[in-house]
């Protein structure tokens, strides 16, 4: 669907194999493309795009490395021969940044230059910048595993607590493999600072900086397919400023009870594809922040656990957030806190608009459709007149059960500046457990219902008055 903006010579195709040719050669005549088997590194296994990744078996004959459809070659730079143990001990960055640099370096014309993560080795990095532009197509195949030093008391002095790898200005590029980034994320999870520690959930003082495993910063045309990332001390992958980004085959797992371990989070990005994926987390599934516009969401499932497929939270510290055109379809949310949720808090502003939610099925999920408009992470939040105008969403063929605790639908708008223009059909919610079933609950609500939806939705007000509805207009404008 979406397009990539680099030479046609090294355009994937969505639909296709991709098959990667993982060549060994020394490291003083990488360049020259010499095709032999370094005898010590299992093959990784070729991936189908068009199945989920599998375990890698590199005894397999038939998942023996294949010559690359996209280009006249493929330039491999293992980082190994640049010094790399594996081990899981030895501290392999600077080797990771040798092999970078010298992959984004490489302007051999037609050859795509192979970061080449080998299976059948961990490797320990900290936390890594890896800086483009680059002046060629970049892979960065991960079929071992990367992990960081192990806890907030080994993390380097000096080094940002806030981020482990980073991708910064890269235009074109795909991460990718058959492998695992693991953030070794439990002992960030235990500090006294995180509220879920003590029992009355607050939280102690203290140093509370947590990296995200993942960030991509002020980049464009992005492949990420088909990688297991689990364990992350914060959110798994993060996309900030990024421009056309395809996300495919994604495996991300946490315990439900880690906290801020978003699965994907995007924002200030646009053009954004997030298909096919399994994301199992302590917060949310996926979060849309500020500053995001055309993004598709298609056949995830979401948990068990986390916090469900959420837009927000947008408005904090009476800022102006704009998000657009997001479509959230055809996926499976499961024993969760929520389902598909756009959040903001008060005295916020700028706008929430044209927004679908088509074909989720919901099992067992406490809130299955929400708006909350006093989103508030403290005891208590004060009451301020502006908001975030929430406008035009659509909810269209959501059904399953609903944990009984809270409303099946919850609509809690502004009173100064409601959300309008909803719009909810063939909607088919049950109670998970008994029969009673709990009603709707709007305020400040305008949109319009199916008759036949089940529970019956009686509390979304019609037509708001023009002079409103002109008040409101134009919140964001174009993107």
């Amino acid at each position: 669907m979406l397009k990539l903006y680099r030479d046609p010579i090294l355009c994937l195709s969505l639909h296709a194999l991709i098959l990667i040719t993982f060549s060994q050669f020394s490291y003083e005549s990488e360049a020259r493309l010499h095709h032999h088997k370094d005898k010590d590194i299992p093959h990784p296994i070729q991936e189908l795009v068009s199945q989920p990744p599998l375990s890698p078996n590199p005894n397999d004959p038939s998942q023996s490395p294949s010559p690359s459809q996209d280009s006249d070659h493929e330039v491999v730079y293992n980082v190994r021969h640049y010094g790399a143990v594996g081990n899981g001990v030895t501290d392999d960055t600077e080797p990771f940044k040798k092999a970078w640099d010298s992959a984004c370096s490489n302007n051999n014309n037609n050859t795509v230059s192979v970061l080449l993560v080998p299976y059948g080795f961990t490797f320990m990095i900290h936390s890594t910048i890896f800086t483009g532009p680059c002046r060629s197509y970049q892979y960065f195949q991960v079929d071992g595993t990367i992990v960081p030093r192990d806890g907030p008391n080994s993390w380097p002095s000096g080094l940002n607590k806030r981020q482990w790898l980073v991708f910064y200005r890269v235009n074109g590029m795909a991460l990718k493999g058959v492998g695992v980034i693991d953030g070794r994320g439990q002992t960030w999870w235990d500090l006294p600072c995180k509220p879920h520690r003590n029992v009355n959930k607050t939280a102690h003082a203290g140093p509370c900086e947590s990296p995200a495993a993942l960030r991509f910063f002020m980049s464009s045309n992005l492949f990420v397919e088909s990688l297991s990332i689990k364990n992350s001390p914060q959110v798994h992958l993060k996309f900030d400023e990024c421009h056309v980004v395809h996300i495919n085959l994604l495996r991300i797992i946490s315990p439900s009870s880690s906290p801020n371990t978003d699965g994907i989070h995007i924002e200030n990005s646009n053009s954004v594809e997030i298909y096919n994926s399994v994301i199992s987390n302590g917060d949310d599934c996926v979060s849309i922040g500020s500053g995001s516009y055309d993004i598709d969401v298609r056949n995830l499932t979401c948990g068990p656990g986390g916090h469900g497929i959420s837009i927000g939270s947008l408005g904090d510290n009476n800022s102006r957030a704009c998000v657009s055109n997001v479509t959230v379809r055809d996926s499976v949310i499961k024993f969760s806190d929520n389902g598909v949720r756009i959040k903001t808090w008060q005295g916020g502003s700028g706008s929430v608009s044209g927004v679908t939610f088509d074909n989720i099925h919901m099992d067992t999920v406490r809130n299955p459709i929400i708006i909350d408009q006093y989103y508030c992470t403290a005891k208590s939040c004060a009451n301020k007149t502006s908001a975030v105008y929430v406008n035009d969403i659509v909810y269209q063929s959501i059904k399953g059960t609903y944990d009984i605790r809270s409303p099946p639908m919850h609509f809690g708008c502004s009173n100064n500046v409601p959300c309008t223009n909803l719009t909810l059909s063939d909607i088919e919610l049950l109670p998970s457990k008994g029969e009673t079933d709990v009603d709707p609950f709007c305020w400040n609500a305008y949109g319009i219902t199916d008759e036949v939806s089940v529970p019956s939705i009686s509390c979304l007000k019609s037509n708001p008055s023009t002079s409103l509805l002109g008040g409101l207009s134009g919140k964001c404008g174009s993107p």
